[in-house]
């Protein structure tokens, strides 16, 4: 039986007392609101056809702010109550002091549905979901007899926001997540590799469970491990590399992408602060967030501060036209919130993230532009990365690689880094496939100690003189 709708106005606090200790909360300040979240989730991992951890876990509470020039003040609680709502405002009043600020001018009212309302946890039975996970696990199997090992995880969950702004607007959004994860282990000759594969988006679990789903990210998580089984040590130098489309772009993501999120602009602190209008990239580079996709992982109706969410073009043909902002970097820089700003949960405070951030197609048809590539790399799959926002310095490991020679695509490469930074890179992009790709639904972004869930893509690109870190000469 599913849960009654989070609707802590009817069953926590009285709305009228509620907006007028908020209001008390904010007088004289700038900005500020009321974040009231429930969030239910679970999560279930298969190891070896045998249940390694079934979690489920519920949490609510809120969040109280108060904005003063650069200053927040921000005050959480588990306890949804008059007397805990009082307790923080008085605590997030801190930051207004005297007050003279000018409430800022609410965000516009929305009626955009982007996602359904409904519980993807409810899709099925844990019983069912179980039978599942071993009918993937004992699908990998049958593929090839060189698996030797078999992870599968299923996880969803359903985060209910209402917003209530000291005007008295009150927001309410209601957001789906689900997950399916795929993980495969060959081995040959005393050799081991891995492969994985994952998708989701904001829908139900339904979908996930679905074998014309989930047999194909079976099907490509063991294609990865057997590439990898036979791949050799990557080169080393600077060289050109070709990015596939689709998650590659989280190369692009976090090289790029933080550097233009408002809060690192405002503060001098980004590679790419005080060049607004100038060009920053190849002509031909078009750069955008877009939080209005329907159901994708990166996407949401409003923001954690109540602003409808954009499509925003950060780039255009290589100029540089615009930032990711929330509510306080906005108004502290004279411009409008772009439906940035994001947070974790009730227990942080809003920030200027990204939603699905990607690059458009260009014309160029993408095998002509590795045909192109005389001695280069061919990366179609990343792992891990660390990028380094102040001047956009970034290191990425490549899951999926391939050696280029005279155009032609030769033996795959185990341990190939791709080292350079952001800035550099837009400006040698040069050729733009004809094949955006958005990812399958598996990002998650990191910043500040807060994650969220964010989409990636991008066509298929040629990138001049990056440094290449392998174990080959």
């Amino acid at each position: 039986m599913a849960d009654a709708p989070f609707r802590p106005f009817d069953t926590h606090l009285d709305e009228a007392a509620a907006l007028a200790t908020l209001r008390a909360a904010t007088a004289g300040a700038d900005d500020g609101e009321l974040f009231l979240e429930r969030r239910r989730g679970e999560s279930i991992v298969l190891d070896d056809g045998r249940i390694r951890n079934a979690s489920y876990d519920a949490s609510e509470g809120f969040g109280l702010r108060a904005v003063r020039g650069e200053v927040a003040g921000y005050a959480h609680s588990t306890e949804i109550s008059a007397s805990a709502l009082i307790r923080a405002s008085e605590t997030a009043r801190l930051a207004v002091g005297d007050g003279g600020g000018t409430m800022a001018a609410s965000p516009k009212g929305t009626n955009i549905k982007l996602y359904t309302d409904a519980d993807p946890m409810a899709d099925a039975t844990f019983p069912v979901k179980i039978d599942m996970l071993k009918e993937i696990d004992a699908f990998a199997r049958a593929l090839d007899p060189r698996v030797v090992q078999v992870s599968a995880s299923l996880g969803a969950s359903l985060q209910e926001v209402e917003i209530l702004r000291p005007e008295g607007l009150r927001l309410t959004d209601i957001r789906p997540m689900a997950r399916l994860n795929v993980s495969v282990i060959v081995e040959e000759q005393g050799r081991r590799e891995q492969g994985g594969m994952g998708g989701g988006g904001r829908y139900g679990l339904a979908r996930l469970m679905l074998p014309e789903t989930w047999q194909p990210m079976v099907r490509e998580a063991l294609r990865i491990a057997l590439v990898n089984l036979s791949a050799e040590a990557a080169p080393a130098g600077i060289m050109d590399v070709v990015l596939g489309p689709g998650w590659p772009g989280i190369l692009l993501h976090e090289a790029i992408g933080h550097g233009l999120e408002g809060d690192f602009n405002r503060k001098e602190t980004s590679a790419f602060a005080g060049l607004m209008g100038s060009r920053i990239a190849a002509r031909g580079v078009t750069v955008l967030d877009d939080g209005t996709i329907p159901d994708r992982r990166g996407s949401i109706s409003v923001d954690d501060e109540g602003t409808p969410s954009a499509r925003n073009v950060l780039i255009e043909d290589g100029i540089l036209v615009g930032y990711m902002q929330d509510r306080q970097n906005a108004r502290l820089m004279g411009v409008a919130p772009t439906g940035n700003g994001r947070r974790e949960s009730f227990a942080h405070i809003p920030m200027p993230r990204m939603t699905n951030t990607y690059m458009l197609a260009g014309k160029d048809d993408p095998a002509g532009i590795v045909a192109s590539l005389t001695d280069g790399i061919y990366a179609v799959g990343f792992g891990g990365g660390q990028v380094d926002i102040t001047n956009g310095k970034f290191v990425f490991s490549c899951t999926e690689a391939y050696r280029v020679r005279n155009g032609k695509i030769g033996a795959a490469v185990k341990g190939a880094t791709l080292i350079g930074d952001g800035a550099t890179a837009l400006k040698q992009i040069r050729a733009i496939g004809n094949d955006l790709a958005l990812d399958p639904g598996i990002g998650n972004c990191g910043k500040a100690g807060q994650w969220v869930p964010v989409g990636v893509g991008q066509p298929t690109l040629l990138i001049g003189g990056l440094t290449v870190g392998g174990s080959a000469a």
